[in-house]
């Protein structure tokens, strides 16, 4: 059910019930965070893992500190940059935050969005939100208001739109003095390195302890594969339904393919992003068999919409 009306958001909420939640990154399927049921009804809904812990959204900084036992230095640099934005920050979790929240983890993900509809309900309510991604565990994330309702109908989603980013939050921890890269998103590696100096990239480490780290995620219904050369992967693959997903344009239009579609005919990095998850949804609803998708160049926005792909293309 898609709605406008943040009074009925609220009190939606505020009965502890779920809703969608648009942000400038993808849509969240968002609860209360203090309420145990509301939060444990966000993991049987997407068919979650507990194991997978939450973001928690905040309306400021200082309803961020309230969560956490330690704010650090560069966390504070950071956060003055990039919030509101599509940056994460895992920090020390304070008592009032539930175990369930952080997957039994003593650390939190907290940031806050940057859509002006969600930070106007975040300063209308008197508690934080978690909102993971609202599609179905694996599945493809949404980043407009139908996309949640085709997935969870009988939700309230608040339509804002659709998202200015179109793909998740980069996160980032915290060791010692140093900044920890743990997961590849809207946020260039550059840019943050741009405030703090040179970052550790630890995503290659305990991916599933981190929101949207599993292996298999943002999949299609169908085969989904990635290649440089699609041309060469259409070869192997005759009497299919196929679909190419090009990066700047269609290479050989004469080819038999059911559907053609390009990401980003500018070429930049930051429409790609934006295009990826509703150009896959469109193909994931034109009942095809195969769908190839063209890697992007491995810089920028690049790397992270490359993790995507090889998640969805993950068997």
């Amino acid at each position: 059910m898609i709605t406008q009306n943040l009074s009925i958001i609220r009190e939606q909420l505020t009965q502890g019930k779920l809703i969608g939640l648009p942000t400038e990154t993808v849509y969240g399927l968002a609860a209360n965070v203090f309420n145990t049921k509301a939060v444990s009804d966000i993991f049987k809904t997407k068919n979650r893992p507990n194991s997978n812990p939450l973001i928690v959204h905040v309306a400021s900084i200082s309803q961020a500190r309230a969560l956490v036992k330690r704010f650090p230095e560069k966390a504070t640099l950071l956060a003055k940059q990039f919030w509101p934005g599509p940056l994460t920050m895992i920090l020390p979790k304070s008592q009032i935050v539930s175990g369930l929240v952080t997957a039994d983890q003593e650390n939190v993900a907290i940031r806050i969005p940057n859509h002006p509809m969600a930070l106007s309900l975040l300063n209308q309510l008197n508690f934080p939100l978690v909102a993971p991604s609202a599609n179905p565990f694996n599945r493809i994330s949404p980043t407009t208001a139908e996309h949640v309702e085709a997935y969870f109908p009988a939700i309230y989603t608040l339509d804002g739109g659709a998202c200015h980013s179109g793909v998740e939050s980069t996160i980032v921890g915290f060791e010692n003095d140093e900044v920890l890269l743990l997961r590849h998103g809207a946020i260039s590696i550059e840019k943050i390195e741009a405030q703090v100096g040179r970052i550790l990239n630890r995503t290659a480490s305990e991916k599933a302890s981190l929101p949207g780290q599993h292996k298999k995620h943002y999949a299609p219904s169908c085969e989904l594969i990635v290649s440089y050369e699609p041309l060469f992967m259409l070869s192997a693959v005759k009497h299919k339904k196929v679909g190419i997903l090009w990066y700047k344009s269609v290479q050989i239009e004469s080819i038999h393919v059911e559907v053609n579609l390009v990401l980003a005919p500018s070429g930049a990095l930051d429409e790609a992003a934006k295009n990826l998850f509703s150009a896959l949804h469109s193909l994931d609803h034109m009942g095809l068999d195969l769908i190839i998708v063209e890697r992007l160049p491995a810089e920028g926005l690049g790397i992270t919409i490359n993790d995507r792909l090889d998640r969805a293309a993950s068997k």
